[in-house]
């Protein structure tokens, strides 16, 4: 048995699926699926931009504090 947040039950995912089918037709949905993916994509290298510059300064005020320190590369 499959679980779904907020109690969505196959029947529910079986209506939104055919009314997706429906509504973009057939041939549209793997144009969808692609743009779905490079936006996933796109986000996942953002959100790794953010945490690359987040950590940068970080490593700067550790390296500034303990000059002795070796850098891990």
């Amino acid at each position: 048995m499959i679980c779904f947040i907020g109690g969505v039950g196959f029947q529910e995912v079986l209506l939104i699926a055919l009314v997706v089918l429906l509504f973009f037709g057939g041939k549209k949905i793997p144009e969808l699926m692609k743009g779905l993916g490079k936006g996933v994509k796109s986000f996942k290298d953002g959100m790794r931009d953010v945490e690359s510059d987040i950590k940068a300064p970080i490593e700067e005020m550790k390296a500034e504090a303990d000059p002795n320190a070796k850098k891990d590369k």
